[in-house]
């Protein structure tokens, strides 16, 4: 089969060579936006006069047929064709002849798989945000759900401080907010077309570099050819952005896989989201959470793979960009499977509240109440937190917790301590009086989540 560049070649490309160098069995995935930007394309040549009204309609119909045969299941990938864009073309000039052979006027696949790449990563960039509002939805909708709740809260996996079980849930759409904030930042670079800059030069033909970016809704052409043939920060930025998406599904997996332990038995998932095992009749595994956990690592090691291909490539295109589909494709995978089940597992697990409570005053969890209640008595916070330092270990020798001193052995430490320190010991009344903005308690989390449902609405 003759090559689109054959002309100067004398012999036939060896077999070979076609398997090493084919791109199709990964980027067949393009064909949508690779029509896309060549009906827009044939519309700008038409435009400028380098196509026929007539030419433009025959190309922009052949190419929505080809699109719906491929979206079919009925076109037939061959590796001697390489990759989406000469399937796609060959097929055009196969049945329109001279007028197919028109199309790839003013441009080189160098700005065609730019322009395609662009268009597949705004895409799921706009699908990835979709996602990521449905989990934050689960999450807040969880955060109304247990707004009684009362949980410890951790500093290096030892009991630190009550807040409420909605302030956790309301602190993953935070860390998801930023995700889509990311998101929203990087789709600002992926929208600059590269379309009309050729192979790296540019053309001498009059071709209408806005007019494309009208058509594909981008917000403005690059303006640098050189920079456009060679430029994929674009997709390093995008595969970060997915890093730290999966980083924070990691984090939250975690958390879980730990509280659904027999250890912590704050968690119940439910069976739809867990397995069992093959010999253990007994066992229900976080297998989901575990293989979000697990996914992680194929996601990050997308942004290191992207770099290292991209490390001293000369300037324009190289063959070795080709490579670059890979780890997007696979990182962008990833990360939507893991966000398109972690919404249902969010909203369909169950807090242990007879086992958290049971154990809710374990840890002394009121001994940073207590300290800042000295502080409000006039105590200088390291006096306090020493103060406090010393009842802890005077409960630990009574096996005793802080609420069950005596008025008269907390007076022993400090004179400054009265009757109403009651109001600040036991989980409950500490979780109670975090009052700052921002913080765990009751008030200030019923705040935050009236916030958060009013910016999903």
């Amino acid at each position: 089969m003759s090559k689109a560049w054959s002309g100067r070649f004398s012999q036939a490309t060896d077999p070979r060579v076609e398997q090493f160098t084919e791109s199709i069995s990964f980027d067949a995935r393009l064909a949508r936006v690779d029509v896309q930007g060549s009906q827009a394309h044939a519309r700008m040549l038409a435009k400028v006069g380098l196509l026929t009204a007539d030419e433009c309609e025959q190309i922009v119909s052949g190419l929505s047929d080809i699109l719906a045969e491929i979206e079919r299941g009925e076109m037939t990938w061959k590796t001697e064709l390489e990759d989406i864009h000469m399937h796609i073309e060959s097929t055009l000039t196969a049945r329109l002849g001279d007028v197919g052979r028109k199309l790839h006027t003013g441009r080189s696949r160098n700005d065609q798989v730019a322009t395609d790449l662009k268009l597949y990563v705004r895409g799921e960039i706009d699908r990835l945000d979709g996602l990521l509002n449905r989990l934050q939805q689960a999450f807040v909708n969880r955060a109304e759900r247990d707004l009684d709740i009362i949980l410890p809260g951790y500093t290096h996996l030892q009991r630190a401080q009550p807040v409420c079980a909605s302030h956790y849930w309301l602190a993953y759409c935070e860390k998801f907010q930023r995700d889509r904030e990311r998101l929203a930042d990087c789709r600002k670079r992926v929208n600059i077309s590269p379309l009309g800059a050729a192979a790296l030069a540019g053309s001498s033909l009059p071709i209408d570099r806005d007019e494309t970016a009208r058509l594909l809704g981008f917000s403005e052409p690059a303006a640098n050819s050189l920079d456009i043939s060679s430029d994929r920060d674009f997709l390093v930025e995008f595969a970060f952005s997915l890093s730290l998406i999966a980083a924070h599904l990691s984090t939250w997996a975690e958390e879980w896989i730990l509280w659904f332990t027999t250890e912590f038995g704050f968690l119940k998932l439910p069976d739809a989201y867990t397995t069992g095992s093959s010999i253990m009749p007994q066992k229900r595994n976080p297998d989901v959470l575990e293989l979000i956990r697990g996914k992680t690592a194929r996601i990050m090691a997308s942004v290191p793979r992207l770099l290292i291909l991209l490390k001293s490539l000369p300037m324009a295109y190289n063959r070795d960009l080709q490579e670059d589909k890979l780890a997007v494709f696979e990182a962008c995978d990833q990360a939507a499977a893991c966000l398109d089940l972690a919404p249902d597992v969010v909203a369909g697990a169950e807090l242990n509240i007879d086992r958290i409570n049971a154990r809710l005053e374990d840890g002394f969890l009121d001994a940073t109440a207590l300290m800042e209640y000295l502080i409000k008595k006039g105590v200088p916070m390291r006096t306090a937190h020493h103060t406090v330092g010393g009842l802890v270990a005077l409960c630990e020798s009574k096996s005793c917790r802080l609420a069950d001193l005596s008025l008269d052995d907390l007076r022993q430490k400090c004179d400054r301590i009265e009757a109403d320190v009651k109001s600040v010991l036991g989980t409950r009344n500490a979780a109670a009086a975090l009052v700052s903005f921002g913080s765990g308690g009751p008030e200030r989390v019923r705040e935050q989540l009236a916030a958060w449902q009013k910016r999903l609405a």
